[in-house]
């Protein structure tokens, strides 16, 4: 199965996330910021990430451009997981090199049908 990076400041969505993620039989990595996950991604070269908007340190939008930038981690899709529910953050989101974006409270089987939709079978 795959290897998922959840980059979230917040404990309690950490877990919420780890157990869904977890439930389908993929392995988690975790980072409490985007600055830690920035340099998860780099070291560990997860298949996705879940990733926070608001974050001390590196804001989700920040780290997620700075992933989409390096040659090394480019390659690996961001889902951002936000309660920022607004078009213009959406699209922000994606010009920041997001694949898909999801707005908490997490509904489980949309979060379940993007993970599917971008992870190889």
């Amino acid at each position: 199965m795959a290897r998922i990076l959840i980059v979230d400041d917040s404990p309690s969505q950490l877990l919420g996330l780890k157990r869904i993620v977890e439930k389908l039989g993929h392995e988690t990595l975790t980072a409490e910021d985007g600055a830690a996950g920035v340099e998860v991604a780099k070291r560990e070269l997860p298949d996705l990430i879940l990733m926070d908007v608001v974050m001390p340190n590196l804001n989700g939008f920040q780290a997620t451009r700075t992933i989409n930038k390096d040659p090394s981690t480019s390659h690996i899709p961001v889902v951002l997981v936000t309660t920022k529910d607004q078009e213009t953050d959406k699209v922000w989101g994606m010009r920041q090199g997001a694949k898909a974006y999801v707005t908490k409270p997490i509904k489980e089987d949309e979060l379940v049908a993007t993970l599917k939709d971008l992870l190889p079978s």
